[in-house]
């Protein structure tokens, strides 16, 4: 009974990883959706005009999109933790955290460049 509740625990999981890390590509999917509207509503401005903007959008995109993927990498750790998934585990983590953080300073540095102009 209950190796049969644990495998379906797992499989579940698992399931809901899968989702989540759908959910990301389709997040980037949107985002460079996105980031093209910006671009071509913006094609008028100049070849520099929109580009702070559409930066901007995307950047925002692939932080959520960011945020998505460390959260199945930690649905995928739960399962079945081992040292070497957990060390797996924290250096993405660590990565994707990064990635993040300056994602939004630069988002935050875009934005005021683009309220100060």
């Amino acid at each position: 009974m209950f190796e049969h509740l644990e495998h379906l625990v797992r499989l579940s999981v698992e399931w809901l990883r899968l989702l989540v890390e759908g959910l990301g590509a389709v997040a980037i999917l949107l985002g460079l959706l996105a980031t093209v509207q910006v671009l071509w509503r913006s094609r008028q401005d100049g070849p520099q005009g929109g580009f702070g903007k559409a930066r901007v959008t995307f950047a925002r995109y692939l932080t959520f999109a960011l945020e998505l993927q460390l959260a199945a990498d930690v649905l995928s750790t739960a399962v079945s933790p081992n040292w070497d998934q957990i060390g797996k585990l924290a250096a993405i983590a660590v990565i994707r955290t990064a990635l993040n953080h300056f994602l939004r300073l630069e988002m935050r540095e875009e934005e005021q460049g683009g309220r100060s102009a």
